[in-house]
């Protein structure tokens, strides 16, 4: 047992990025006692100065994570940051637990391997909290947030694009797609967010129009869009012009940040939603 055990234990299944860190940070602020797993080659070091207590695990290595909470008493978790889909095929070390559960699931998709895990978790007596508990506010906002507005074509692309993204989502596959002159020329899949915009980018020479939406039915436990300025930078090194997102119902970090890079480069942001006739609107 870690000191400071007063005050309620709350788990962080960390992937990469900087929200598990804005996570610890915010539960650690509302008093929780945060006990963090992090997954070698994805997790930031520097998760360690902001957990109240880190242990080190492989991917698949879930028998670790169950004993690592028991011994901290841990009965509630979050899931919160990036894993590399792809180390699923070289970069894996299972425990007894991890392979057990790997060979009951049918579908290798996103969410059914993560809701598999969560299941485990909660057979354990360890309850998986929506990720956004504590971060309410870095939900992307609904409006333009770039200087530069979206033309009528870029409106077009959007539509077309957010069409095309939902039912790629429906499927379990990806949360984006990248498109021009209604278009598609990349589907977001296992490489992720910012390899499908470059695939894409580089397809359209320039103009690219960048659409990322939740899947119908998200899980808000896990795996929500996200972008920051990182997605800017990607869409500024193919010549790209807009991202659009779903609002309040993605993640934004960095906004300040990613808003500069994408004014300085001449790039339309914007957050939008469906109407109940299913329009959207900024």
């Amino acid at each position: 047992m870690t000191e400071n055990a007063s005050r309620p234990a709350i788990g962080l299944i960390a992937g990469g990025g900087q929200f598990p860190l804005l996570f610890a940070e915010a539960a650690r602020k509302r008093g929780r006692r945060v006990v963090a797993i992090a997954h070698t080659n994805e997790t930031l070091t520097e998760l360690k100065d902001h957990a109240d207590v880190i242990y080190w695990v492989k991917l698949g290595q879930l028998g670790k994570i169950i004993r690592y909470f028991r011994s901290e008493q841990v009965e509630e978790t979050v899931f919160a940051g990036t894993i590399t889909k792809t180390r699923i095929f070289h970069d894996v070390l299972p425990d007894l637990k991890g392979l057990t559960l790997w060979s009951k699931i049918d579908t290798r998709l996103d969410d059914a391997i993560l809701r598999a895990v969560a299941a485990t978790l909660e057979e354990e007596g360890i309850q998986v909290l929506a990720s956004t508990c504590y971060l309410d506010h870095l939900f992307f906002p609904r409006g333009v947030l770039s200087r530069k507005k979206p033309s009528a074509a870029q409106m077009e692309d959007i539509r077309f694009g957010w069409s095309i993204a939902r039912a790629v989502g429906s499927l379990d596959i990806g949360q984006c797609v990248v498109v021009r002159d209604r278009s598609v020329l990349a589907v977001e899949a296992i490489e992720g967010t910012d390899a499908a915009i470059r695939r894409g980018g580089e397809l359209a020479g320039s103009g690219a129009v960048v659409v990322k939406v939740r899947k119908p039915g998200q899980d808000f436990r896990f795996d929500l869009p996200a972008t920051g300025v990182g997605t800017i930078e990607t869409l500024v090194a193919v010549k790209g012009a807009v991202l659009a997102v779903e609002a309040g119902e993605s993640l934004l970090f960095d906004r300040e940040a990613m808003v500069r890079a994408a004014d300085r480069a001449g790039i339309v942001v914007v957050g939008l939603g469906e109407d109940e006739q299913g329009d959207l609107r900024c």
